[in-house]
């Protein structure tokens, strides 16, 4: 299925690129807003359900350059380059009852970095001179540069200190350690997107979602507080909303 999605993003890569000489394009920047969206499923049921299968939502922002080419009458692509941030806190809330004597409160903080490289086929309807709604549809592979969790644990005299992550797994890494022999969490992300827009002479305004289509977020093994080994099997996925509005600064006929 990987190799299928890359061989198809190739191929909107080479035929967005041919309509390089072709009239009506335009090329300029884009900026918004962007929620990327972690989905995780553990399908071991000896942790708790709201512990170990959970929906992470970060708020943040999206910036790149876009490239836009009709083919023929409405019919064309808009390919380009974003890079994305997102950051999540989480309320303080109460931890295991056992640790409540040291620890009674904590909270996560995530952060998310990463860049993007989308393809989407399009259809621009003129409902005006120079004024086009748009509908939208295509591919994205996202490269992850940081996907970050820390934990802070209140103590009883409300001391707050900054401690290590209890699972640490959401960080780059294949890491091996006594604890977590086998964690990893792959850069590499596919997204398929849908969406639509509007546009005014060299303004326009997208916004849509995109769906993951692999899984990037994988488990191993991991030791309990009772020092335990079991084996996990954690799906996942990114999503992501987003909304952009641009311009564009070379845009030809």
């Amino acid at each position: 299925m990987k190799k299928g999605i890359l061989t198809l993003m190739a191929m909107c890569l080479a035929l967005s690129a041919s309509a390089v000489d072709l009239p009506k394009q335009g090329f300029g920047i884009q900026i918004g807003w962007a929620q990327p969206i972690l989905r995780l499923n553990d399908a071991n049921t000896a942790y708790p359900k709201d512990s170990m299968v959970n929906t992470v939502r970060l708020k943040g922002f999206k910036i790149g350059l876009v490239y836009d080419a009709s083919y023929i009458a409405g019919l064309g692509s808009s390919m380009g380059i974003n890079y994305t941030f997102g950051a999540h806190t989480e309320k303080w809330h109460n931890v295991d009852p056992r640790q409540q004597a040291i620890y009674p409160r904590q909270r996560e903080l995530f952060t998310y970095h990463e860049v993007e490289l989308f393809v989407d086929w399009q259809y621009k309807f003129e409902v005006a001179k120079e004024t086009y709604l748009m509908l939208y549809t295509g591919p994205t592979i996202q490269c992850g540069l940081g996907f970050n969790l820390r934990v802070d644990q209140q103590a009883i005299d409300n001391t707050t200190l900054d401690v290590e992550t209890l699972h640490g797994v959401r960080k780059y890494s294949a890491y091996t350690t006594e604890d977590r022999p086998n964690d990893s969490l792959k850069r590499l992300n596919v997204t398929w997107g849908v969406g639509a827009g509007f546009q005014y002479k060299r303004y326009f305004l997208r916004g849509g979602y995109d769906f993951g289509l692999i899984n990037p977020h994988r488990y191993g093994q991991f030791v309990n507080a009772a020092g335990e080994t079991i084996d996990r099997n954690t799906r996942g996925r990114f999503d992501q909303w987003s909304i952009k509005i641009g311009m564009y600064l070379i845009y030809a006929d």
